[in-house]
């Protein structure tokens, strides 16, 4: 592993170190319980039955021979959604009910149409072969290309386009067109010694955690919902489903449950709202499994793309303007996150004259989701090769044309923030310093590649209490799903506040009825924002026990302080407690000590990172084997800095399969063909070498710690940095993703002369 590098001014007893993870024996043992494990007496099960079509209108639904088939106990279709059918619900609400269960038309193969609770599974799948639908089968429009198209056929016949923030009157499948500018781009560009303009895109891909989605639920005979669930935000879940169920929030309770990998995929509801309603209808308990299919076909992907990227650079090497047009697939209703691509795509450069265009394209797939910086990675794919073109066409060190274009303290981002004290200067500078980078490539066919890549982080709302308990640990309870470690970094920043071991913090993660509003976990917040909690919550547990002391001794309060988790007078040597021993003592002295705290805060402050690449194209096969790579990150302050490591290199393994492999294969009629795990190609040991991790730490000004969020950013530079490399070992310029072996071997043939496809044998 290489070394990291502290460029943080503080050193902390806590904070830093490696202790072993709160949850870890649970998770080994088996005892930890995720979603699929919640079991209660009496329980249904149920099933939802899914359109076999990409597009059509729903004519009719005869529900009558499931519901006579014993054993099924409930059957539910688009018109029992309370939020859809409520006329004074929000168009919002109104299309989130339709995804989860279609009124009058289906957008995508999979979309649910109803959904059947049974006695057991084997009866709830039998009752769907017995629900009769009548559909009208309209042509599918797959890409943005298709959906853009003068005649395309409209998914929502009543959407019209909201064109730079206004509404207009115009029918499209395009949702929402947005706009970031900076500077005079025309200027920028006729300043330009050299410019090059690509186009680039990506297939749809899927988050590919290993646990599908599932969700119990039951309604009460009060009216009161309870959700058990593996989500990755229990308010969030709860957020959506009042609206959708049309109960408020203080009569839906929503339990999180342990969650096998969710990358943004398991923000949204699917299954939730539905187990309620089926249980509203049977009074038992309603539990809902997706099998890998319905995952596959019927949750948020990452959107599907087409870019196109235009930069100008004088030949000393000075980026003079940027310029980019995004189209990113919706699925079948608006929603994808092009505006934060467009956001993130020159985030990593100091350009004076910049346009970002981002369009929201509707296509008959499903309603994507946030995939780990949720389109910061396909941007980077298409404006970090640009960049590396241009590097190339100057022959300048691919590193050191970013250093001498950074982005740094004073930076103005294309959308406009300034940013304060960020460390992607560091970032480079500790890649072009690393051993990898240093060593010299061998082989007509090997290539280095280089990239960089930016996300903002995010703070939001987290609550977190604390209370003391007797033998002198204390119990925390906290509101964000554990998905990376958190539990850790949340109790190791309570910890160093209290002078305590991390493993004297016994972590929680509650209910929505057991701790306070807490965001979900996802866009790199949990450590930033709900670690920021426990701090301040234990700062005044530490005030507490300060003034329990000093009434103990009977002196003032002014006159005790606590040093490494020792409550000491300023002057009386004599009159000292350890943390533990004080605690003994609060039962006896005035009674236990607690508190809670619930934080907004707005510093995140961006993250940025550098990755180094090295491999291999094989050009009999077009297979790309790694060599060794390198990621180098600013984490602000790396709280638990295995964990950082391994969100890290868990991030760039996900990116390598998104470079070389990973796709939805449709058919004509839009049907996903390969839908499990055996045909989703996702890499495995077998396709990568070990990932050094550099860990840099630019202090963030913005937290007690100097925390940045980590998990995002390692997902970013992947796919650039692996075309980079391809394109410096072939001279291909890869323009679209996944650069398979197929796609890697045709364009050799290109390249040579030859006729594309399968070559005929001699």
């Amino acid at each position: 592993m290489a070394e990291n590098i502290v460029l943080s001014n503080s050193e902390y007893k806590v904070v830093g170190t490696r202790p072993i993870r709160h949850d870890g024996t649970d998770k080994v043992t088996g005892r930890a319980k995720y979603g699929t494990d919640f079991q209660t007496a009496g329980m249904y099960y149920g099933k939802v039955l899914r359109s076999p079509h990409a597009h059509a209108i729903i004519k009719s639904i005869d529900v009558s021979k499931a519901l006579a088939l014993p054993g099924v106990e409930a059957v539910i279709t688009g018109k029992d959604m309370p939020g859809a059918n409520n006329p004074d619900a929000s168009r919002g609400t109104q299309m989130a009910s339709d995804n989860l269960l279609a009124r009058t038309k289906v957008l995508y193969k999979g979309h649910p149409v109803a959904a059947v609770a049974a006695a057991n599974q084997h009866v709830a799948e039998a009752a769907l072969d017995l629900i009769k639908v009548e559909y009208e089968v309209l042509p599918a429009v797959m890409t943005v290309q298709q959906a853009m198209a003068k005649d395309a056929p409209l998914l929502h016949e009543n959407l019209t386009t909201t064109e730079l923030g206004e509404r207009t009157d115009k029918k499209s499948n395009v949702a929402t067109h947005v706009q970031f500018t900076q500077g005079d781009i025309e200027k920028g560009f006729a300043a330009a010694d050299v410019i090059v303009e690509l186009e680039f895109g990506n297939e749809t891909v899927h988050q590919g955690y290993i646990e599908p989605q599932s969700a119990s639920a039951i309604w009460n005979e009060n009216g009161e919902v309870t959700v058990w669930t593996s989500t990755q935000g229990a308010f969030t879940a709860r957020d959506a489903l009042a609206p959708l169920l049309d109960v408020p929030v203080s009569k839906i309770k929503v339990v999180p449950m342990e969650i096998g990998g969710g990358f943004g995929g398991k923000i949204p509801v699917y299954l939730e709202p539905l187990a309620a309603l089926l249980s509203k209808k049977t009074g038992r308990t309603v539990k809902m499994t997706m099998t890998r299919a319905e995952t596959f076909e019927s949750t948020g992907p990452t959107s599907g793309t087409t870019m196109k990227v235009k930069m100008g650079a004088t030949h000393a090497g000075k980026i003079t303007a940027a310029q980019a047009d995004l189209s990113f697939e919706a699925g079948g209703f608006p929603g994808s996150m092009v505006s934060a691509g467009a956001q993130c795509i020159f985030a990593p450069y100091d350009i004076e004259n910049m346009q970002a265009d981002g369009y929201d394209v509707l296509v008959n797939k499903p309603k994507v989701a946030p995939y780990r910086a949720p389109a910061a990675p396909n941007v980077a794919f298409a404006g970090e090769q640009v960049v590396d073109a241009l590097a190339l066409k100057l022959n300048i060190d691919p590193i050191e044309f970013r250093l001498m274009n950074a982005a740094k303290e004073g930076t103005r981002r294309v959308d406009g923030p300034i940013f304060p004290v960020i460390g992607h200067v560091e970032c480079l500078e500790a890649a072009k310093d690393s051993a990898q980078y240093k060593t010299e490539l061998k082989g007509p066919y090997q290539g280095r590649g280089v990239a960089s890549g930016f996300w903002f982080n995010i703070g939001f709302q987290s609550s977190c209490s604390i209370a003391v308990n007797a033998d002198g640990t204390i119990s925390l309870v906290e509101g964000s799903t554990d998905i990376g470690g958190t539990r850790a970094s949340i109790a190791m920043q309570a910890a160093e506040v209290l002078g305590i071991a991390a493993e004297d913090v016994h972590p929680t993660v509650g209910d929505t009825d057991s701790v306070g509003y807490t965001a979900m976990t996802g866009g790199s917040r949990t450590t930033f924002a709900t670690g920021w909690a426990a701090y301040e919550t234990a700062q005044d547990i530490k005030k507490q026990m300060i003034e329990r002391a000093a009434s103990i001794w009977d002196v003032s309060a002014d006159d005790v302080e606590m040093e490494d988790g020792v409550f000491k007078h300023k002057s009386d040597g004599d009159l000292k407690l350890t943390f533990k021993e004080l605690a003994g003592q609060l039962a006896g002295s005035g009674g236990g000590i607690s508190s809670q705290s619930t934080v907004d805060p707005k510093g995140a402050g961006g993250a940025f990172g550098t990755h180094v690449v090295d491999l291999e194209v094989d050009p009999e096969t077009g297979k790309v084997t790694i060599l060794d790579y390198t990621i180098v990150q600013d984490a602000g302050k790396a709280i638990h800095p295995s964990y950082v490591e391994g969100q890290m290199q868990g991030g760039v393994v996900q990116g390598i399969g998104w470079a070389l492999n990973e796709e939805y294969f449709y058919n004509g009629e839009g049907r996903m063909e390969n839908s499990s795990f055996l045909d989703y190609r996702m890499p495995t040991s077998l396709d990568t070498t070990m990932i050094n991790t550099i860990i840099v730490e630019v202090a963030n000004p913005g937290h007690p710690y100097g925390v940045r969020g980590v998990g995002e950013v390692p997902i970013v530079p992947p796919m650039a940095a692996i075309a980079n490399a391809i394109a410096r070992a072939t001279g291909l310029r890869m323009g679209r993703l996944p650069m398979s072996p197929g796609a890697i071997l045709e364009a050799l043939w290109a390249k040579d002369g030859e006729p594309t496809g399968i070559q005929a044998a001699d």
